[in-house]
């Protein structure tokens, strides 16, 4: 879950704009009637991006360096590997403050309810900038699915590829900066 790079991209927006971006991995279905029109955006923004990113040949590519029994569940570690990225290159700390903000003072949705006042409480965006850290929330993550923790397994393989996938990013990011920039002018 990338928090803080979703928070990043969608800065500019209102703050309803910001809370859908933050919040769109804990909403399940189309439906987006029981959300204020900026709070839907701010999903569907959300949607666009992942979905723009997970075609992106960068990350066609990382995950195919994955190891195989967890490279099903690579794209949810590469979306934190590249939390870690933003947080290391770009930490803003007044957009976390009010990413923060935002994220206190609305009820989150059910699948994140317990989730977000940790991240709070705990300051995980800035704290995605420790590499360390970042590999331990992939791998507690890992818990909450079924079966073996596929995404504990894969830390190993993010320590040994972390100059790879800093290459990745480093092409992913301006490449996703400049396709927003694109679709706001249209």
């Amino acid at each position: 879950m990338n928090f803080l790079a979703h928070g990043w991209l969608a800065r500019g927006g209102t703050d309803e704009f910001l809370y859908g971006n933050l919040i769109a991995d804990g909403v399940k279905g189309v439906d987006l009637s029981e959300w204020s029109p900026a709070i839907a955006a701010g999903i569907r923004h959300h949607r666009r991006v992942d979905a723009w990113v997970d075609q992106h040949r960068v990350v066609r590519g990382a995950r195919s360096r994955a190891p195989d029994a967890g490279r099903r569940y690579a794209g949810i570690a590469l979306d934190m590997v590249w939390d870690h990225f933003v947080a290391r290159d770009h930490l803003d700390p007044a957009l976390i403050d009010r990413c923060y903000r935002v994220l206190a003072v609305r009820t989150a949705p059910a699948r994140l309810a317990t989730m977000v006042p940790v991240l709070i409480e705990q300051d995980w965006l800035s704290r995605y900038a420790d590499l360390d850290f970042t590999c331990t929330a992939i791998a507690n993550l890992g818990r909450r699915l079924q079966g073996p923790n596929r995404l504990a397994e894969l830390v190993p393989w993010i320590e040994a590829d972390y100059a790879g996938l800093e290459r990745d990013f480093l092409t992913l990011w301006p490449a996703l900066n400049r396709e927003l920039a694109i679709t706001r002018e249209t």
